[in-house]
């Protein structure tokens, strides 16, 4: 019996990667991030023009600069995440092609942040906010492992041939012409 590398050889068919980051993107468990990830910009967003306002104004100096700073940082992470969101969902409705989701993927700048231990004052920055700040860490850092799986920027390239298929048949070939072409 051959192995699966000599069927392929010999059907002249290449053996490819499969890519586990694109076939998240169309399943089930993406739209659980998805919502999730949502969620989060929504209880940021009412967080920060609701309560956090309110809390913002009882704060002294460096702290008040310090719960600024930080609720635009977060604000900014959490557009980019939502960006990358929607871009993913528009590529698995359809909306997009993959040569658009991955021009606009493009223009997302993800980055991997800080932490709550670099930040100045943030012992004493409200709760909600702390939480907040930590939940967008998380999040960042889950969409950025989910970008790189997909093949996003910082990854290595896709391989669409299996290089080890592609250095049998070149070790057979080489056999071939030192057997005279016999196996």
């Amino acid at each position: 019996m051959t192995s699966i590398e000599e069927r392929l050889a010999e059907s002249g068919k290449a053996a490819e990667t499969v890519s586990f980051g694109r076939r998240f993107a169309q399943s089930s468990l993406f739209d659980a991030i998805f919502d999730e990830g949502m969620q989060l910009v929504e209880r940021a967003a009412s967080y920060l023009d609701g309560e956090g306002r309110v809390a913002a104004r009882k704060l002294a100096q460096p702290v008040s600069t310090t719960y600024a700073t930080e609720s635009m940082r977060l604000s900014t992470r959490l557009l980019e995440v939502a960006s990358w969101l929607l871009v993913q969902r528009a590529l698995k409705l359809g909306e997009i092609s993959l040569v658009e989701a991955e021009d606009r993927r493009r223009r997302i700048k993800l980055r991997p942040s800080g932490r709550p231990a670099h930040i100045k004052h943030f012992d004493v920055l409200p709760e909600a906010l702390r939480d907040l700040i930590v939940a967008s860490f998380q999040m960042t850092d889950r969409i950025i492992q989910l970008d790189r799986g997909m093949g996003g920027e910082g990854s290595p390239p896709a391989v669409t041939r299996n290089p080890v298929c592609a250095q049998l048949s070149t070790i057979r070939s080489a056999f071939k012409v030192i057997d005279g072409g016999s196996s």
